[in-house]
């Protein structure tokens, strides 16, 4: 499976119903599992992203369906990230001209 991260915002809503925030996550976990998906990771963060998530996915289309399903609530933004492991990586920069 692809691994992505996922950079997550709250909007307006989602910070003025900060406390609901660990039941939509509870939420979103089921949703990852339902799609065949796993979160893996997630993360309260400082600095621009509220929070982070690293998830394994079959496709970048599940994922895409994934955060438009999530963010239509209305309670965050999310920005997704294609990621590599470092043994993806090193494959890749061998295989340069």
């Amino acid at each position: 499976m692809a691994t992505y991260i996922i950079l997550i915002g709250w909007t307006q809503k989602g910070i003025e119903g900060v406390k609901d925030s660990p039941a939509r996550l509870d939420v979103a976990k089921k949703a990852f599992k339902a799609a065949g998906a796993e979160l893996k990771e997630f993360y309260l963060v400082m600095g621009r992203y509220d929070m982070v998530a690293v998830c394994e996915a079959p496709d970048s289309e599940t994922v895409a369906k994934l955060a438009l399903t999530i963010g239509a609530g209305g309670a965050i933004r999310t920005e997704t990230l294609s990621a590599f492991t470092e043994d993806q990586y090193r494959k890749i920069i061998a295989a340069l001209p």
